[in-house]
C-alpha cells in the first residue's frame, strides 16, 4: 500500500480530527488550554461532518452542473461521439459473487445511468479506471463485465491504467482521440463533475456533462438534517477531498 495513501488517510478528515482529539488527551495535564482547543476542534469537526444539513449545503457548492434532461438523451449522438464512464473504486473479494471483485457502489450508479444514456442515444461507451495498487482486474474491466452481465451492453473502449481523475482524462485522450472521439458525454457523480469536466477539457475533449448522484438534493430527515448520521461523515469526507482537488488541479496541471 503506497505511503501517500496512509498519509492522506491520516491528514484528511476524519483522520486528522481523531488525531487532534488524541493529541488533546495527551496534552491534557501539561497544556490544558491547548488540549482543550485540540479536543474541541476535533470533536466539533466530526460533529459538523456528521450533520446532513451541513453536508447537503457543502454539496451544493460543488454540484454546479445541471442534470442532463431525459428529453435530450435521444439526440446526444448528434452532439457527441461516445459516452465515457469514470471509475469509482471496487468491492474486493465479495463472497456473494464467488470471491470476485465488483465495481463499487458509486461505479454501479454510474453504470446504470450510462446504460440508460446508451440505450436512448445509441452512442458507444468507454470506461476509464486502473488497477488496485497494481493488481488486476482494472476498474474499467470490472465495469465492462457488469455492464454486459447486468444490462446486456458492451463497452467498446477500456482505459485500464489511470489512478486519478486527471489520468482518467489524459489516458482516455490517448485512447480515444486517435480514433476520432473528441466529443464525449461524461458520466460521474454531480459533486465530482466540475473537476472531471475541467480535466477532460484540458485533455482536448469537448464535454457534455451527465451528472448524477446529487447529494445536495437530499430527502426528508428528522429535525431538518441536524441530527448526526454515520454515513454522512463518509459523504462529507468525499466532498472535502473533492473541494481540495478542485482547487489543486489548476495549480498542478493547469500549465500542462
Amino acid at each position: 500500500m503506497p505511503i501517500r495513501y496512509i498519509l492522506k488517510q491520516l491528514l484528511m478528515p476524519p483522520g486528522i480530527l481523531l488525531l487532534l482529539m488524541l493529541l488533546g488527551w495527551w496534552l491534557r495535564r501539561r497544556f490544558p488550554r491547548l488540549a482543550g482547543v485540540c479536543f474541541v476542534t476535533g470533536f466539533g469537526g466530526l460533529w459538523l461532518m456528521s450533520l446532513p444539513a451541513v453536508m447537503q449545503w457543502s454539496a451544493g457548492l460543488l454540484e454546479r452542473e445541471p442534470a442532463l434532461e431525459e428529453a435530450r438523451w435521444a439526440t446526444l449522438a448528434q452532439r457527441a461521439d461516445a459516452i465515457v464512464i469514470l471509475g469509482a473504486g471496487r468491492e474486493q473479494n465479495d463472497p456473494g459473487w464467488g470471491g470476485a471483485d465488483q465495481p463499487g457502489l458509486m461505479a454501479l450508479e454510474r453504470l446504470r445511468y450510462a446504460a440508460r444514456l446508451a440505450r436512448a442515444s445509441g452512442l458507444p461507451m468507454a470506461a476509464t479506471g486502473g488497477l488496485h495498487y497494481g493488481q488486476p482486474p482494472s476498474e474499467a474491466a470490472l465495469m465492462a463485465d457488469a455492464m454486459k452481465r447486468d444490462y446486456g451492453l458492451d463497452i467498446r473502449w477500456l482505459e485500464e491504467q489511470s489512478r486519478t481523475t486527471w489520468e482518467n482524462a489524459v489516458l482516455s485522450a490517448d485512447l480515444l482521440q486517435p480514433q476520432g472521439v473528441r466529443r464525449v458525454v461524461l458520466v460521474t457523480q454531480a459533486w465530482h463533475m466540475p473537476r472531471s469536466r475541467w480535466s477532460f477539457e484540458q485533455a482536448g475533449f469537448e464535454v457534455i456533462s451527465a451528472p448524477m448522484g446529487y447529494l445536495s438534493a437530499g430527502y426528508a430527515r428528522p429535525l431538518g438534517g441536524w441530527l448526526p448520521e454515520s454515513r454522512v461523515i463518509w459523504q462529507s469526507s468525499q466532498l472535502l477531498n473533492e473541494a481540495i482537488g478542485l482547487l489543486a488541479y489548476p495549480i498542478v496541471y493547469g500549465k500542462q
